[in-house]
């Protein structure tokens, strides 16, 4: 059956409108990005197919030109779309952080660094350089390495901090293993790091791991 056939209130745009966003579930979200489904199948059938292969709407984003286009319906034109709406989001959490105090919206840090880190599938090390108001300042990415290493080097991380004029910094790296769980090395490095910056009045607000959709905060778990 197709979606216009279906009563109003249940159809992802009628639903939107009336509902709010925040209503949908993640494959009507993504109905509305497709508008149409393929012979025998709905945007929303099409949009549940796409999000069992590649697991989550994160995975669809990550996913390369040459595998998402092997799904029936989704040509070049719409992988160029969806990267372009992945990049405004992540743009748009960062444009939000860089005006307010970040503490005050740590779920909003999660979210970002998710959509920054979530898929990635080699490992990398970035930082968040902030202001003495906790707002960021920059965001760069330091170090990158292979499947499971990457090695970080403490002086290029303070000079960093100092060139930014940072008052503090969150550090945030990924496990593309999928599994947020912090090692001795991380704990190690967190503190090495710390006490580096602790030298030129820096302060470490949080490390994050990010596997996924999933984080883990060191400061939340007492390990700063």
């Amino acid at each position: 059956m197709a979606i216009t056939d279906w009563p109003a209130a249940e159809r992802p745009r009628e639903k939107l409108l009336e509902q709010g966003v925040e209503t949908l579930s993640d494959a009507e979200l993504l109905a509305i990005f497709l508008r149409v489904g393929v012979t025998g199948k709905s945007a929303v059938d099409l949009a549940r197919d796409l999000l069992t292969q590649f697991g989550s709407l994160n995975g669809i984003f990550a996913a390369p030109l040459n595998e998402l286009t092997q799904v029936n319906g989704i040509g070049t034109s719409k992988y160029t779309q969806l990267q372009a709406i992945f990049e405004m989001s992540r743009r748009a959490l960062n444009e939000q952080m860089q005006v307010k105090d970040i503490l005050s919206s740590p779920q909003q840090v999660r979210d970002y660094l998710c959509l920054k880190l979530g898929n990635l599938m080699r490992e990398v090390f970035v930082v968040l350089f902030l202001d003495a108001q906790n707002r960021i300042v920059t965001t760069e990415e330091m170090f990158s390495g292979t499947l499971t290493q990457t090695s970080v080097y403490l002086r290029e991380v303070v000079k960093r901090a100092l060139h930014h004029n940072a008052a503090g910094v969150i550090f945030a790296h990924n496990h593309p293993s999928g599994i947020a769980q912090q090692s001795q090395a991380d704990e190690l490095l967190t503190q090495q790091l710390k006490q580096a910056l602790a030298l030129v009045d820096i302060r470490v607000l949080d490390h994050f791991i990010v596997a996924g959709n999933t984080t883990l905060s060191f400061s939340e778990h007492g390990l700063l």
